[in-house]
């Protein structure tokens, strides 16, 4: 990811739903104005669904997500309509693109129910408005019990009311949470920050992992000082400023060595707690990991990844995790795992769940699982807070929040 760029998980995701050749990939082309989508009058032409991240005006950084026709059919394409469905997990809004030489089915009936059961702000795209002739407009006919604010007619081939259907796009994206910050409000103009970034074999060269590029950000932004070093430099580093630094965040996997190094008085968290506040979800993973000390022989724990990555030596997810959990709590346990965009539906079998930072997830994907597991009944943690709490030091990394638990 080019330094330049809006990360995925930041951007508003918009999801295009409807049948085979209602014209999905035609309304992507239109509202970009660039051949971005293979379009083709042979139905089933998308397969998959197919995320673009792009600038959309007027709203921004957006990705926009194409999807397999909800009318498929034979076996691939039920797991096509699967597929789609999972979509709405990371939706923020949602176009339902209908055929108006066709009309409303049940399949895209259906998928608005899902889609206002969801709550997801969403337009029904009426497509192929120049084949119901020049002086077409959006009737009641055509819309049904749909308010007209929910509706807008378009032809995606002659760009007729795109610039209108953008600004309704503009219209629902959700408010809630724009004023959230990283780390910003805990820090003031002219502190001196310290960030512990352990450099692995796994580490992309020549980069820093998202969460850390974030951080950093949030931290300029303030007009704050942002110093980063490695684990292996932290005592130097500290040494060497002259004054204590208002606050030291670390990479997990250092937690331990961290927090020996660094002074009790010095406040201390992770990069994976912090955003875990950032995504609304702290008191989840606190109180998540907690429950390891519930666990008992031959239960089954959930480790999740939101990204794919090249597994190596001494991976955290698949062998570092495992390892200090059987320490911890001493009992015979069976992993899982599971990475990118696979979530289980089903999550009986399982006890308890360990999920990664999710900086890759927008917070809806992210705000889904959590809530899947509280439906559940299964603690769900992250990474993150369930080392600081295997390492005694949990308590001193939330101290910093204390008026945020």
């Amino acid at each position: 990811m080019s330094l330049n760029n809006t990360p995925s998980a930041e951007r508003i995701h918009i999801g295009i739903f409807g049948r085979r050749n209602a014209g999905k990939s035609s309304l992507i082309n239109a509202l970009t104005g660039q051949n971005l989508a293979i379009v083709s009058d042979v139905k089933g032409t998308t397969t998959d669904p197919v995320l673009k991240a792009m600038e959309l005006l007027p709203l921004g950084p957006v990705v926009m997500i194409d999807t397999p026709g909800l009318d498929d059919t034979g076996e691939l394409g039920a797991l096509r309509i699967q597929k789609t469905y999972q979509i709405l997990n990371k939706t923020d809004i949602a176009l339902v693109v209908i055929d108006t030489t066709v009309g409303m089915t049940d399949a895209d009936a259906a998928i608005l129910t899902r889609i206002q059961e969801k709550e997801i702000p969403y337009l029904l795209v009426w497509n192929k408005a120049d084949q119901l002739g020049t002086d077409a407009e959006l009737k009641g006919d055509f819309a049904g019990s749909i308010p007209k604010e929910h509706s807008i007619l378009i032809s995606a081939s002659t760009g007729s009311h795109i610039h209108e259907l953008k600004e309704k796009l503009a219209s629902l994206v959700p408010t809630q949470g724009n004023d959230r910050r990283i780390v910003s409000d805990l820090i003031r103009p002219g502190d001196f920050v310290v960030l512990v970034v352990p450099i692995d074999k796994a580490a992309p060269k020549g980069r820093l992992i998202l969460p850390q590029q974030q951080t950093i950000r949030d931290i300029l932004d303030t007009g704050a000082t942002a110093i980063v070093t490695r684990d292996t430099e932290l005592s130097d580093t500290l040494n060497r400023l002259g004054e204590p630094p208002s606050l030291v965040i670390t990479d997990s996997q250092a937690f331990e060595k961290v927090a020996r190094l660094t002074p009790p008085e010095v406040p201390l968290t992770s990069f994976s707690i912090l955003f875990a506040r950032y995504k609304g979800n702290l008191n989840t993973v606190v109180n998540g990991a907690r429950a390891l000390d519930m666990l008992k022989d031959q239960d089954t724990v959930l480790i999740c990844e939101g990204c794919t990555h090249h597994r190596q030596c001494e991976d955290i997810g698949t062998v570092k995790l495992p390892r200090w959990i059987r320490e911890h709590t001493g009992k015979s346990l069976n992993f899982v795992f599971t990475s990118g965009t696979e979530f289980p539906t089903d999550l009986r079998p399982y006890r308890m769940i360990i999920h990664c930072g999710g900086c890759t997830l927008n917070e809806r994907e992210m705000q889904f699982r959590l809530k899947c597991a509280e439906d559940a009944g299964i603690p769900i943690t992250n990474y993150g807070t369930a080392i600081a709490y295997m390492k005694g030091i949990l308590e001193r990394s939330i101290q910093v929040f204390e008026n945020n638990l």
